[in-house]
């Protein structure tokens, strides 16, 4: 019994890792523009639907296919930024926020008429077997995943808290316009901070998809949600908290699926999901107006 409970807290962890990743993308986003992107997942899955065409007409190997969906995932988000967020600075972040679901649907279709086939084959990140201590089990390419994690949470504090850029964007997150009056180009740090969390994305579905070894168009619905719900249950506009709510999401799931079934799963987390948007929204608009 003890030692159910401990492997599924580690695949649970593992899994929590590919959410905690995400939910650093989602959190960038929202902490500096306090508007909900919802387009984040659909344009990672450009970035991976990219890289499987790329693979598939040119057979590139691992790291130019890791190269290809970051830079995919940058090219979509500049894209959902241009249309769903520079205009709307200013205005409504409800009016920015159906906007970018308008382009979570337009990348979905554009998955749809390129690759039309449900289902893909990627390249495996790692195609052995798992790691064996003692009686429990590792899975090689969930370690990447975490310790990818602890690594971009750990270079995203170092560039907020130690850098002139982070500098300018914790003055933005502050006060915006006081931040243009000492000579911030605030425009230019959003597109970077949009194209930083982009390429957390890129990175986060590369090694997603590689892990699984397949790429579906659900991918962009999965990365939204699991992004967006493990970004609030670590608290809103956290680094830190980002990643202990994608691990801590993970830890849900797995114990879910062992003592309730795999039925039971996704319908807790989403279950979840619901109970913090009700709780959050409130709070997230009257933020975004102020």
């Amino acid at each position: 019994m003890l030692a159910d409970l401990v492997q599924n807290s580690l695949d649970g962890l593992a899994a929590g890792a590919a959410y905690a990743l995400l939910a650093l993308g989602f959190t960038l986003i929202f902490g500096v523009l306090r508007r909900a992107n919802l387009s984040y997942g659909p344009a990672i899955m450009f970035g991976c639907y990219a890289a499987a065409l790329t693979h598939q007409h040119f057979g590139a190997g691992l790291f130019m296919l890791a190269l290809v969906t970051i830079a995919g995932a940058v090219l979509a988000g500049a894209y959902v930024e241009r249309l769903c967020f520079a205009p709307h600075r200013e205005g409504s972040a409800i009016a920015a926020m159906v906007a970018s679901f308008a382009l979570w649907m337009q990348f979905e279709e554009l998955a749809a008429l390129v690759l039309p086939g449900h289902l893909y084959a990627f390249p495996m990140l790692h195609e052995g077997a798992p790691l064996a201590l003692g009686a429990f089990t590792f899975r090689i390419d969930a370690l990447v995943l975490l310790a990818v994690a602890i690594l971009v949470c750990a270079s995203l504090w170092w560039m907020l808290y130690r850098s002139r850029f982070g500098l300018a964007v914790r003055a933005v997150i502050e006060q915006p316009t006081a931040a243009s009056l000492a000579g911030i180009n605030v425009p230019r740090v959003l597109v970077r901070v949009f194209a930083l969390a982009s390429a957390i994305g890129g990175v986060a579905g590369y090694l997603v998809v590689a892990s699984n070894g397949q790429i579906t168009p659900m991918l962009g619905m999965w990365a939204t949600l699991k992004g967006l719900l493990a970004m609030m249950l670590g608290g809103l506009g956290s680094l830190p908290g980002a990643v202990l709510g994608g691990l801590a999401l993970g830890l849900i799931e797995a114990h879910s699926q062992w003592y309730l079934g795999p039925q039971m799963r996704d319908l807790i987390a989403y279950l979840l999901l619901f109970v913090l948007l009700a709780a959050r929204v409130p709070w997230m608009t009257s933020r975004s107006a102020s």
